[in-house]
């Protein structure tokens, strides 16, 4: 979970002189749980039970949860929204990485 992280912290830093509005916490609380989702997918996590999708959405649940407060200050105050929609379009965390040079 922290190459994620890591990978998200940069792209928000480079964002931190973008020009118009920022991304509302609204966005980045759902980029956050993209971001945890992909996380998941990369990791091979699935469920095919009602039982193990409960499981699943818990652990998910968590680590947002776990995240939420250092994630949201970076993203909301030093984040470009044009990253922020480019992340959120994004189908995998290599996606998440080429928004850094958009």
């Amino acid at each position: 979970m922290k190459r994620w992280m890591l990978l998200v912290v940069t792209i928000v830093a480079t964002g931190a002189a973008a020009c118009g509005k920022g991304p509302s916490e609204g966005n980045c609380k759902q980029l956050l749980d993209h971001l945890v989702d992909l996380e998941f997918k990369k990791a091979g996590a699935s469920a095919t039970t009602d039982q193990q999708k409960g499981e699943l959405t818990k652990q998910k649940t968590a680590v947002a949860e776990a995240k939420q407060p250092e994630f949201m200050g970076v993203c909301v105050d030093k984040t470009a929204k044009s990253r922020v929609d480019c992340a959120l379009a994004a189908t995998d965390l290599e996606a998440v990485a080429k928004c850094d040079s958009n």
